[in-house]
């Protein structure tokens, strides 16, 4: 989603339980930054779940560079919330 012209936002990812532990979802961040970086953005942000249920994703995205900040957007803050950001 495109927040402003230098901004974008990954909205919700899901993987198909029958392709968990893959690499579908490292290969789908791989595409959703260069698309970023084609489209001039800055920054990618985006927003997951703060439970136990999402540490995988939390992981994933910090693989990835990502690191905690606060809301973006439209969002505020929320406990069952954890908002990550990264510069391109």
């Amino acid at each position: 989603k495109e927040l402003d012209a230098r901004h974008g936002e990954i909205k919700s990812m899901r993987t198909a339980a029958a392709h968990l532990r893959k690499g579908v979802a490292r290969r789908l961040m791989v595409h959703l930054i260069e698309e970023a970086r084609r489209r001039s953005y800055e920054r990618l942000s985006l927003e997951t779940g703060s439970m136990e249920a999402f540490a995988a994703a939390r992981n994933l995205y910090a693989s990835f560079g990502f690191k905690e900040c606060g809301p973006f957007g439209d969002y505020v803050l929320d406990p069952y919330s954890v908002f990550m950001t990264r510069e391109l």
